[in-house]
C-alpha cells in the first residue's frame, strides 16, 4: 500500500466521548443544550449588530464576524455527535472524516485570526484615538476579514491534500468524537513525516503569529493605558479590552493545553476534556463574555428580544 493514493480504509470509528449508557444519554444531553445556546446566542449578537445602526462600527463588525465562525466552528463537530447517538452509529466515512477537519481547522484558523485582527482595532482606539476612523476604514475592515479567510482556506487545503495522500491500511478507530489531524497521522501506514514538518513549521507559524500580534498589540494597549492619569479612565480605557481578553484566554488557553504540551503529559481523557472546551465551550460562552461586559451590546440585544416578543 505504501506509495499508492488508494486508502482501504473506506470508513473510521468514533468512539466518541464515553461507552457508558448511562454517560452517553447525559453527555447527549448536554451536547444538545450546549449546541442550542450556541447558535443562538451568536446568532442574536448578529441580529443585534445587524439591525442597530449604533454597531456599525469595525469593532462590532469583527464580532459579527467572530459569532458567525462560532456557529460555523461548532457545527462541525456536534450536530455529527448528536446524530451518531441517535442513529445508534459511530462510522464517518473516509471523505466524511477529511471534510470534516477540513471546516474544522478553517474555522479554527479563523478564530484565530479575528481575534488578532480585534486586537489591532483595540491597539487603534486606545493607542491612536484621534486617527481610528481615518485607519479604521470600512474597506480596510472588509479586506483584513477576506484576508483571514483565504489564508485560513489556504492553509488547511494544504494540510488536507497532505492527509488526502496517506494510507490507512488496517486499524480505523479513532478514540475522539470527531477527527482530529493527531489521532489520523498515528492511523496512517504511509510515511507521515512531510506532514508533520509542514504541521510544526508552517501549520505553527499560521497559529503562533496571530498570537503574537495579540502580545504585541496588548503591550502597547498596556503602555498607553497606565499613562492615563485618572484611575476612571484606566479602567474605561481597560473595560473596552476585557471581553476581548476573556475570550482570547480561553481560546489559547484549550489550544495550548492540547496541542502544546508533551506527549508525555498526555492522556485520552485530559485531551478529550481540553478538546471540548475549545470546539464547544468557547463558542458557546463567546456571546455571554460580549453581552455582559458590553453595554450597547447587551442594549441591542434587549432590543432584538423585546421586538421579537411584542411581535408574535
Amino acid at each position: 500500500m505504501r506509495g499508492t493514493n488508494q486508502s482501504s480504509v473506506s470508513e473510521f470509528l468514533l468512539l466518541g466521548l464515553s461507552r457508558q449508557p448511562q454517560q452517553q444519554q447525559l453527555l447527549f444531553l448536554l451536547f444538545l443544550i450546549m449546541y442550542l445556546v450556541t447558535v443562538l446566542g451568536n446568532l442574536l449578537i448578529i441580529l443585534a449588530i445587524g439591525t442597530d445602526s449604533h454597531l456599525h462600527t469595525p469593532m462590532y463588525f469583527f464580532l459579527s464576524n467572530l459569532s458567525f465562525v462560532d456557529v460555523c466552528f461548532s457545527s462541525t463537530t456536534v450536530p455529527k455527535v448528536l446524530a451518531n447517538h441517535i442513529l445508534g452509529s459511530q462510522t464517518i466515512s473516509f471523505s466524511g472524516c477529511l471534510t470534516q477537519m477540513y471546516f474544522l481547522f478553517m474555522f479554527v484558523d479563523m478564530d484565530n485570526f479575528l481575534l488578532a485582527v480585534m486586537a489591532y482595532d483595540r491597539f487603534v482606539a486606545i493607542c491612536h484615538p484621534l486617527h481610528y476612523t481615518t485607519k479604521m476604514t470600512h474597506k480596510l475592515c472588509v479586506l483584513m476579514v477576506a484576508g483571514s479567510w483565504i489564508t485560513a482556506n489556504l492553509n488547511v487545503l494544504l494540510h488536507t491534500l497532505l492527509m488526502a495522500r496517506l494510507s490507512f491500511c488496517a486499524d480505523n478507530i479513532i478514540p475522539h468524537f470527531f477527527c482530529d489531524i493527531t489521532p489520523l497521522l498515528k492511523l496512517s501506514c504511509s510515511d507521515t513525516h512531510l506532514n508533520e514538518l509542514m504541521i510544526l513549521t508552517e501549520g505553527a507559524v499560521i497559529m503562533v503569529t496571530p498570537f503574537v500580534c495579540i502580545l504585541i498589540s496588548y503591550i502597547h494597549i498596556t503602555s498607553a493605558v497606565l499613562r492615563v492619569s485618572s484611575t476612571r479612565g484606566r479602567w474605561k480605557a481597560f473595560s473596552t479590552c476585557s471581553s476581548h481578553l476573556a475570550v482570547v484566554g480561553l481560546f489559547y488557553g484549550t489550544i495550548i493545553a492540547v496541542y502544546f504540551n508533551p506527549s508525555s503529559a498526555h492522556s485520552s481523557e485530559k485531551d478529550t476534556a481540553a478538546t471540548v472546551l475549545y470546539t464547544v465551550v468557547t463558542p458557546m460562552l463567546n456571546p455571554f463574555i460580549y453581552s455582559l461586559r458590553n453595554r450597547d451590546l447587551k442594549g441591542a440585544l434587549c432590543k432584538v428580544v423585546h421586538r421579537r416578543t411584542f411581535s408574535v
